[in-house]
């Protein structure tokens, strides 16, 4: 239909292709590893033309194509704690999107608006708000949440507390990444190394870390 507007979506496969062609172009484990390991755009990604999401710690936005000129009167949105409704009153049986949402929200904080006459925006308040979402519902294409690469400006907004958890995950993520322990790893590590200094005639060649 010519009164879609997908050009997010578009953009974001364009990109997808390109990807796929450097990879093809070099055979080179490095290039095809920088390439897999590229940050998906905006956190998110896009679903069959369907819809393009974005997501912070604290909230997805999910953009939905709609025909020209229409209005919020003209849809029906449902947003439930774990199922995400979206469709055309005129067209009663059918949704654009009618499936469970992978993670649950908060409701009364979670909203939708239509923008520019063509364009449905969801905006999902996550209920866990210390994690990142692979997909928006259960069943969508995921992404790879481990490439995600928050920018550390964002951190000084939250406070002391949820910035110091965040950068843990930051931290244990890129750990993880290079094969190495994570903070807590390293902490049980440490305590065998004081343990094993303290008691040398103890044999810890079988000693395992859990």
């Amino acid at each position: 239909d010519g009164g879609f507007d997908i050009s997010p979506s578009e953009n974001i496969e364009r990109k997808g292709e390109q990807i796929k062609e450097e990879k093809a172009v070099s055979s080179a484990p490095e290039a095809e590893k920088s390439a897999e390991a590229a940050p998906p755009v905006g956190n998110g990604g896009t679903v069959d033309g369907k819809y393009v999401w974005t997501q912070s710690l604290s909230e997805v936005n999910v953009n939905v194509p709609l025909p020209g000129n229409t209005r919020g009167r003209d849809l029906k949105v449902s947003i439930a704690k774990k199922h995400l409704k979206v469709g055309m009153k005129k067209n009663p049986g059918e949704w654009i999107v009618n499936s469970p949402l992978s993670k649950p929200v908060i409701c009364d904080d979670s909203f939708w608006t239509v923008e520019d006459g063509n364009r449905l925006v969801i905006n999902l308040q996550k209920l866990n708000q210390m994690e990142w979402w692979d997909s928006v519902c259960t069943g969508d294409p995921t992404i790879d949440v481990k490439a995600i690469q928050p920018e550390n400006s964002s951190l000084t907004d939250l406070d002391g507390e949820t910035r110091q958890t965040v950068e843990k995950m930051m931290f244990d993520q890129r750990q993880k990444a290079m094969g190495l322990p994570t903070s807590d790893e390293q902490k049980k590590l440490d305590m065998l190394e004081k343990f094993k200094k303290a008691h040398p005639e103890m044999d810890f060649s079988n000693a395992k870390i859990s």
